[in-house]
């Protein structure tokens, strides 16, 4: 599971990157990449929502898999 986690965390990475680089530059990387809207674009853009996803419902989980789980004081 911590290797779907990481890919997961790559994922959203790339993504964060990706919307920086549309809010800051208007410049769209996976597009410049792989061509506007093109079949692998909308690949990439799909994982990546996807991992969103994963995300925020395992977020727990993904804690307890990783010792991550904050004790309250």
């Amino acid at each position: 599971m911590k290797t779907l986690d990481v890919t997961i965390a790559i994922l959203l990475v790339v993504g964060g990157l990706n919307w920086g680089l549309v809010g800051l530059l208007n410049f769209d990387l996976v597009a410049a990449i792989f061509g506007p809207m093109s079949a692998l674009s909308r690949i990439v853009y799909s994982l990546v929502g996807l991992a969103a996803i994963y995300q925020a419902i395992s977020w727990k989980a993904i804690q307890r898999r990783w010792g991550l789980a904050f004790a309250t004081r």
